[in-house]
């Protein structure tokens, strides 16, 4: 079989029932199916495919499964397992944006979320609102930095994400169009091998509202992705990028396996599979790991 289908359901609710549906209206489209295998008993299940587009085995598995929280993702079964990974951090890696939380210290969290959301669903362009909405924390204490990392919590199964693909040979890289000062926390907390952030300027202990130029914006991390894979000789079939906003979408549309994780519908409607419901470890199943060779 030349192509697999997976299921994640968000709230372990997988059975037999659903793949013997499934495999029956696979076989009504002309495909011709194996027996499901089991990666995590009620959350995860490969069901391997032929003779159907991935487009079309997804599309009928969607339209089975409507009324269900699972997450589905059908693609080729060689080179399923990746071996770079680019990862954004905020609302991918971690719960939130980070830029939010920094502003409620300057009492503009409700402003400042608001230009947020509009540049993560592609409205605005991700560079203006950046230097838009550093420009508003002029003169906020740097002190305010450590105040909102502690309020930072990591994507339930992004530690075992990085950690299982590490110990499976590939490189982790987290990229993010976000300050720098909390891109090297936060991978150092999941155990990237390398992080790439934004540098903003900081005088007399307070934010000076002024960027480091260039900014890590949408194009960069479809450099940063193209560089990292020439670095380490891999094609960009063999890369997986994750992110959930629109300045994601250069590399999520440019790697091998390019996911939208919870993200913004601008950003869900383009990419080639997505995560709607299930935590980080999803990317793990959809690249054929199984529940007991994670790692962490």
């Amino acid at each position: 079989m030349d192509h697999v289908l997976t299921l994640i359901a968000g709230d372990g609710a997988l059975d037999e029932s659903v793949t013997t549906r499934l495999r029956s209206l696979l076989a009504d489209l002309g495909a011709d199916t194996l027996s499901p295998r089991w990666l995590a008993r009620r959350r995860a299940i490969d069901l391997p495919f032929a003779l159907l587009s991935p487009d079309q085995a997804e599309a009928a598995a969607r339209h089975l499964l409507a009324d269900r929280p699972v997450d589905v993702v059908a693609q080729p079964v060689q080179q399923r397992r990746k071996m770079l990974l680019l990862a954004d951090m905020d609302s991918t890696m971690v719960i939130g944006e980070t830029l939010d939380e920094l502003a409620d210290f300057a009492g503009l969290k409700t402003e400042i979320a608001a230009v947020t959301a509009r540049a993560m669903n592609g409205e605005i362009a991700f560079a203006d609102a950046f230097r838009m909405r550093v420009s508003r924390l002029a003169g906020l204490s740097a002190g305010h930095l450590d105040d909102t990392f502690a309020r930072i919590r990591l994507t339930p199964g992004g530690p075992t994400l990085v950690a299982t693909m590490k110990a499976h040979g590939a490189f982790t890289a987290l990229v993010s169009g976000g300050f720098r000062y909390f891109t090297q926390r936060v991978a150092a907390a999941c155990g990237f091998d390398r992080d790439i952030g934004n540098d903003i300027e900081i005088n007399d202990g307070h934010l000076t509202g002024q960027i480091i130029e260039p900014i890590l914006d949408r194009d960069g991390k479809g450099r940063t992705l193209a560089a990292i894979a020439a670095e380490r000789r891999l094609p960009l079939s063999a890369c997986l990028a994750v992110g959930d906003g629109a300045n994601d979408l250069e590399m999520i549309e440019a790697a091998g396996l390019g996911i939208a994780f919870h993200a913004k519908p601008a950003v869900a409607a383009q990419a080639r599979a997505r995560i709607d419901h299930a935590d980080l470890t999803a990317l793990l199943f959809v690249q054929g790991y199984r529940e007991d060779e994670f790692v962490g």
